[in-house]
């Protein structure tokens, strides 16, 4: 009796062992050796890792036909991995798929609920999925427009939302069961510059309280200004996974274009600067980091070339991602 007792106890204690160790040590996602292989014998994914930890804001980015699509169905259990596993808050998608599921929140690309209900309607609909009590869905319906800030366009019907309105509808769809982890998945693609900015306060503020946030996204802008952390995958593999203080760091040449007073048809000779004509007013310049730009306008001044404005070719993290794609694609074909 007594030896089963002391099993009994250790076992016990074995298991808060390892139920603190995942408390304290858990990661929002977990993604180990995941592929998939569709019917048509195409490997959109080829065993990528990836973690994320909670309260992080992650940037998940790739070219089209990357598995960026693909990693995201699997995550949000609409497609079946081939082999490997996802785990969300320490849940198996496969063996606890339903306690997975309530730790995640998916808003998608395209726009996919119905337009002629409320923007109320559609964020209480999501809530009876979850199975949350009417009056409980009442106040997190309420919480959620109003975060988005859409409380007073509630009874509009959502066919008469802006594009940029009917993406933060996505979004407090996507928030009303409380989710941990919530999935942007080009949430700002298609409004203007405006409505971008002020989503992009809102998603800040969501990962403020403590929602852990993937985004992917065209515009590196965005990722660059929001995200603290990166992972690139390309070709069904992941490229890059770092943290974007560190990613950013190996730019070496910042690229600038030039637009010039008078045109020219022969570019200048200048020492430790690359240029480009574009046009015959307009020449494109790389700044290694290591020099300085008051030089390169001094080399030009001799050359009796006067600038008139200046602007970087693209933003830092944008080179960068097309450095990184350029550089593999030409080692495949070396």
């Amino acid at each position: 009796m007594r030896l089963f007792f002391c099993q009994s106890l250790l076992e016990k204690t074995a298991k808060l062992r390892a139920l603190s160790l995942l408390l304290f040590d858990m990661n929002a996602l977990s993604i180990r050796n995941l592929r998939k292989t569709y019917s048509n014998g195409f490997e959109a994914l080829k065993g990528i890792d990836l973690d994320v930890q909670e309260g992080d804001f992650f940037a998940l980015l790739g070219a089209n036909g990357a598995g960026k699509s693909t990693a995201i169905g699997i995550i949000s259990s609409l497609v079946t991995a081939s082999s490997g596993s996802v785990t969300i808050f320490g849940h198996d998608i496969k063996s606890d798929t339903n306690l997975a599921k309530s730790c995640l929140g998916l808003v998608p690309q395209e726009i996919n609920f119905n337009q002629f209900d409320t923007a109320k309607r559609i964020v209480l609909n999501q809530a009876g999925y979850y199975g949350i009590p009417r009056k409980i869905a009442l106040e997190r319906m309420e919480t959620c427009l109003k975060q988005v800030d859409l409380w007073g366009k509630r009874d509009v019907i959502s066919r008469r939302l802006s594009g940029g309105m009917k993406r933060r509808v996505m979004i407090a769809r996507a928030m009303v069961h409380a989710p941990k982890l919530l999935i942007l998945d080009e949430p700002t693609a298609g409004v203007d510059i405006e409505i971008r900015r002020s989503m992009w306060q809102m998603m800040e503020e969501l990962n403020a309280q403590g929602t852990t946030i993937i985004l992917t996204t065209h515009y590196l802008e965005e990722a660059e200004s929001l995200c603290r952390n990166i992972a690139i995958i390309d070709q069904g593999r992941i490229i890059e996974n770092s943290d974007m203080g560190t990613f950013l760091k190996r730019l070496h040449v910042d690229h600038f274009v030039l637009d010039l007073a008078q045109p020219i048809n022969v570019l200048p000779t200048v020492h430790n600067y690359t240029l480009k004509q574009i046009s015959p007013t307009v020449i494109e310049v790389g700044v290694p980091k290591e020099n300085n730009l008051n030089e390169l306008f001094a080399q030009l001044s001799a050359a009796n070339i006067q600038v008139i404005s200046m602007k970087n070719k693209s933003n830092r993290l944008e080179q960068l991602f097309v450095d990184l794609i350029e550089n593999k694609t030409q080692k495949e074909i070396a």
